[in-house]
């Protein structure tokens, strides 16, 4: 079936090469001057129209030439060879414009499509930045592709929030089309030439898919979804700060509240020791009476220990730490950890090695002693009873290593980082046994402010071994 528009160039052509024929033939224009004009005409039709509509009219060019301005006059004879040359001029004429004009003509259609494409995507770039962060990007994305490319349809998958989102009609059967894609990691576009898919990516990794239904360049859609890749990486980047902002402010309001609580306890915990210490120094109290001021003496030592401990791990969550280095020997510092009541209870299990008496690195001795006095608490509380503890120091690598190491239950491989996380107990012990779940994050805060490492290795056969590393002078200066 023709199409009307060409129809209605055909008849154009044709009406105008019926005004050339008769205004020729009334005015008695000579053979050369028709067939020029004829020429001309065909030029112009397949310049404008196309080859088909050119060819057509050459065709009845040529008949008119011979019917009005050959002899025999009126008759179609075609045996002139002036008659078969016209013709095949006409034709190789038309073919030769036709040919230059559809391509001509392809290419301003697709320079035209691809400036389209370019302006549509200028558009969604600069609506994408001023998407609400605060909300789901799939959502505003899928309007606004739909909006601006006036495309039949979109489905977007976000793979970090786990939701698709859709604009436009699907079928039943594609109510999870992006979804689909995604988990198939591959797009399918032979069995449907009016459905584009795309997977999103953010370098390597994968953030979604991108399915629409309507006409759209290919290259512009690759750019499309890269555009999409974008908008999602931004909103998990902010989401990923805001989170981490949070936190942050978390870390310091529940800093601020254990320092100010540490404190607090510092006063009435005082009274208390002066109190109960006051009582055995003075004496004339039963046997009864003694024991149970004794016990209160010793617990109120403990708290105010954990109060102190408190306080420094206060000082290091928010940073405030300020580092009082010097010589530290360290085999002297074992010692004095040992001779406090923080290990009097075990101090009868407890072996010491050392490489050298003389073992000495720049530190602060208040945080490496309450390393030690961590270290040693925790061999206490998860020790088998009765089994060696034991303490050691060494130098390696351009470090001084303290390791404290007992038997007992091992510490589970998912759990030998986290322990080092603030308010963390492993959970197979931690209605066993009490704790606060905070040393730990403390000695490893303070390993870093000291530039080095706290780190655990476990073995039901071999035990528990806790280390410390502090870098030596040596190290400092590299």
């Amino acid at each position: 079936m023709v199409r009307p528009r060409i129809l209605g160039q055909c008849i154009a052509s044709t009406a105008v090469l019926a005004l050339v024929t008769y205004l020729g033939f009334v005015l008695r224009v000579d053979l050369t001057t028709v067939s020029f004009m004829d020429l001309l005409l065909v030029v112009a039709t397949a310049l404008f129209f196309g080859f088909w509509q050119a060819s057509l009219i050459s065709l009845l060019a040529a008949g008119s030439l011979d019917f009005f301005f050959t002899l025999p006059l009126f008759r179609f004879s075609m045996s002139d060879p002036h008659d078969w040359v016209a013709l095949g001029a006409f034709q190789i004429t038309a073919l030769a414009i036709g040919r230059l004009s559809a391509k001509e003509l392809r290419s301003a259609r697709e320079a035209a499509f691809h400036r389209t494409g370019m302006e549509q995507l200028y558009e969604l770039s600069r609506n994408s930045l001023l998407l609400d962060l605060h909300q789901p990007p799939g959502p505003q994305l899928v309007i606004l592709i739909q909006r601006i490319f006036g495309v039949e349809a979109v489905a977007l998958f976000d793979e970090h929030l786990q939701r698709q989102d859709r604009m436009g009609e699907w079928y039943a059967s594609e109510q999870d089309v992006a979804r689909d894609c995604f988990l198939r990691d591959s797009v399918q576009e032979g069995h449907s030439a009016n459905k584009l898919e795309r997977i999103l990516h953010s370098g390597a990794e994968p953030l979604g898919a991108l399915v629409i239904r309507g006409k759209i360049n290919p290259m512009v859609l690759d750019a499309l979804a890269a555009l999409a890749a974008i908008a999602i990486d931004r909103h998990q980047s902010f989401e990923n700060e805001e989170r981490a902002e949070t936190a942050s402010k978390s870390e310091q309001l529940r800093a601020a509240v254990m320092d100010a609580l540490a404190h607090e306890f510092k006063t009435p915990l005082t009274a208390v020791q002066t109190a109960s210490s006051g009582l055995l120094e003075l004496g004339g109290l039963t046997d009864s009476q003694r024991d149970l001021a004794s016990l209160i003496d010793d617990e109120a030592i403990r708290l105010n220990e954990l109060c102190t401990r408190l306080l420094l791990t206060a000082k290091l969550e928010t940073q405030r730490v300020g580092l009082q280095t010097g010589q530290v020997n360290v085999p002297e510092l074992i010692a004095e950890v040992l001779a406090g009541r923080a290990a009097e209870e075990v101090r009868p299990r407890i072996s010491v090695k050392t490489e050298e008496p003389a073992l000495t690195v720049r530190a602060d001795r208040e945080l490496v002693a309450m390393i030690l006095v961590q270290f040693i608490d925790n061999a206490r509380k998860y020790s088998t009873p009765d089994t060696p503890i034991e303490i050691t120091a060494r130098t390696g690598h351009g470090e001084v290593i303290l390791a404290v190491h007992n038997f007992g239950p091992a510490i589970q491989i998912e759990d030998r980082e986290r322990i080092f996380d603030r308010f963390y107990r492993s959970p197979g012990l931690k209605d066993s046994i009490p704790g606060t779940g905070i040393g730990l994050s403390a000695v490893r805060k303070a390993a870093e402010a000291h530039h080095g490492h706290a780190w655990v290795i476990s073995d039901e056969k071999e035990g528990t071994t806790f280390f410390f590393s502090l870098p030596t002078e040596s190290r400092r200066k590299h």
